[in-house]
């Protein structure tokens, strides 16, 4: 399955959703563009009066006069081009920053299913090589274009004002070029959305076989994934060699097209002249008019190739937007923190399965720990009823709605999951913080700390404004997992996941920050991948997971008492 494509009225209301949130600075820009526009038709008007004056007769002052106004026409227009290309190019940019910021918050919203279904290609070419192309739309592309259809209109009107006949033989000799503009877009539309389409394959497939390079090589698959890859790069081919020729015909109809109307001024021109009909000043302006009309109309028609490409990536980016509305309108709060699997099967390959039929009832406010041996399934538990993985088959619930269906802040505030795996951000030690809750002040961000025993903060010069990450203070594995650890506290999500979430600290530390998660999550829902098994100890009930299934389910004392798996583990556990 891939992402959903927007329609044309979805790409045109977003589009114009842009357009209101910075009217007034692309007001602003128009005009200024269309200042340039109206000092570019100033200028042959200017050259065919003053070339009148020197054939009908010099007349000094008026010749000076002239003069003076091409020069100053030719200044202002140097002058409003620059000004209005830094306008138009600062306002492509923020343009294109509120695109990416709002595409990265809708695909970071987006229910774990819809992603699984979807795959990290689709996701991967909608991020990067779709906001690529729309890219030189805002950047250059819009402000051009304006330019461009001012110069145009403006430059028709003025051959009217200058001869109506002329300007009607000019209007006859372009509306062919419509047509010629139409066929390509028609037919290279199609090709744009496939080149979409399989470069988003290519994408997630060199993506996924360079991230898991290690588990290609192991499982002898590196053969399979370069012919894999050499498929879509065949597609690609036969793909971009067809866009290729409708460029190259579209190329022929546009010299065909816009090449006659130029030479047949002249020519009619010279005939007029010579009949006495025009003056040599008209027929000037009027050639040098069709002459410049040339260049902004064929210029629009290179600029409808890229809004052919930019279309489809506007719908592939829309698209996005599309289902994150849809999401966010469907899906539900929890009730509370009751944690429900049903029937739950997962497997990372079909032939595979990692867990099977599982059915399991955590009560809202209690703790689970899950133990078993290694690759039983513990960890890949945990990560489905966190939601960052879907299950293949079944149902996992927290407060009567299903993980895989929670969006944005609905599942950041319903579950977290907290590993061994952490990340400090380059900022302060309040930024990080500040990561789970922007509203959290001092105070809060102080008992978060102390909640899970960074006293090491206390002693930094700074104190919570300190550097940490990339370029300042580099913190040691175990500090960094107590800042994580804060900042999931800050977060406070009614279901807590643990899983080796603090394997990086000392056995001392490590009790005293699980004693002190404890104690800051009571009456929220707990659940612990044990590896330690004191950790198993101080649950209200243990969860022993083995072959993909549930072995075993209560407390320490009765799992101790049945004499079973559970207890076997706890011996050797004592006995090590």
């Amino acid at each position: 399955m891939q992402l959903p494509i927007a329609g044309k009225a979805t790409v045109k209301q977003e589009l114009l959703r842009l357009a209101k949130q910075y009217r007034g600075e692309l007001v602003f820009t128009i005009f200024l563009q269309f200042v340039v526009a109206l000092c570019a038709v100033a200028i042959p008007w200017l050259i065919g009066t003053t070339i009148d004056v020197v054939v009908t007769g010099i007349d000094r002052p008026q010749l000076l006069h002239y003069l003076s106004l091409l020069i100053a026409v030719v200044a202002v227009q140097a002058t409003v081009v620059w000004w209005a290309d830094f306008k138009a190019r600062a306002l492509g940019q923020k343009l294109l920053h509120e695109l990416r910021a709002r595409l990265v918050d809708a695909v970071t919203n987006l229910p774990i299913a819809v992603v699984e279904r979807a795959g990290t290609g689709d996701l991967l070419g909608r991020t990067t090589t779709d906001i690529d192309r729309v890219e030189l739309i805002f950047r250059v592309g819009v402000s051009r274009m304006i330019v461009l259809i001012f110069t145009a209109g403006v430059s028709i009107v003025a051959v009217f004002m200058a001869h109506v006949g002329f300007g009607l033989l000019l209007v006859l000799f372009y509306i062919p070029y419509v047509f010629v503009v139409k066929w390509y877009v028609h037919s290279a539309v199609g090709a744009y959305l496939a080149s979409s389409v399989i470069f988003a394959q290519i994408s997630g497939e060199v993506s996924e076989t360079a991230e898991q390079s290690e588990t290609v090589d192991a499982q002898n698959l590196r053969d399979y994934r370069v012919r894999h890859i050499g498929v879509y790069l065949a597609e690609m081919w036969d793909n971009e060699r067809y866009t290729a020729w409708m460029r190259v015909l579209f190329i022929a109809g546009t010299v065909l097209v816009l090449g006659l109307p130029v030479l047949v001024m002249v020519i009619l021109g010279a005939l007029f002249i010579g009949w006495g009909w025009v003056t040599v000043g008209t027929v000037v302006t009027v050639v040098l008019y069709a002459q410049q009309l040339r260049f902004p109309v064929e210029e629009l028609g290179w600029w409808s190739d890229e809004l052919s490409f930019a279309a489809v990536a506007f719908g592939r980016i829309f698209g996005v937007f599309e289902l994150n509305t849809v999401a966010g309108q469907s899906a539900s709060a929890p009730n509370d923190a009751q944690v429900k699997i049903t029937d739950l099967s997962f497997s990372y390959r079909e032939d595979y399965p990692v867990l099977q039929k599982v059915n399991l009832l955590i009560p809202s406010g209690t703790s689970l720990a899950i133990v078993g041996p290694s690759g039983a399934g513990k960890s890949t538990l945990g990560r489905l009823i966190a939601g960052s993985i879907a299950p293949s088959h079944g149902k996992v619930q927290i407060g009567g709605v299903e993980v895989s269906e929670l969006a944005g802040q609905n599942l950041h505030s319903t579950v977290a999951l907290v590993t061994q795996e952490n990340h400090v951000f380059a900022g302060s030690i309040a930024q990080n913080l500040q990561l789970a809750d922007p509203q959290a002040d001092a105070e809060q961000m102080w008992a978060v700390l102390s909640a899970v025993e960074a006293s090491w903060v206390h002693d930094l010069p700074q104190g919570l404004e300190t550097m940490v990450g990339s370029g300042a203070l580099e913190l040691s594995p175990d500090k960094a997992q107590q800042l994580a650890l804060a900042r999931i506290l800050l977060l406070d999500p009614k279901v807590l996941i643990l899983d080796e979430a603090t394997s990086l600290l000392d056995p001392r530390s490590a009790r005293a920050t699980e004693r002190a998660l404890v104690q800051v999550m009571r009456g929220r829902t707990v659940i612990s991948i044990a590896h330690r098994l004191y950790t198993a100890y101080d649950a209200d009930q243990i969860c022993v997971v083995k072959n993909g299934g549930i072995a075993e389910i209560g407390s320490h004392q009765e799992l101790v008492a049945q004499n079973g798996e559970y207890a076997s583990l706890w011996r050797v556990w004592q006995q090590g």
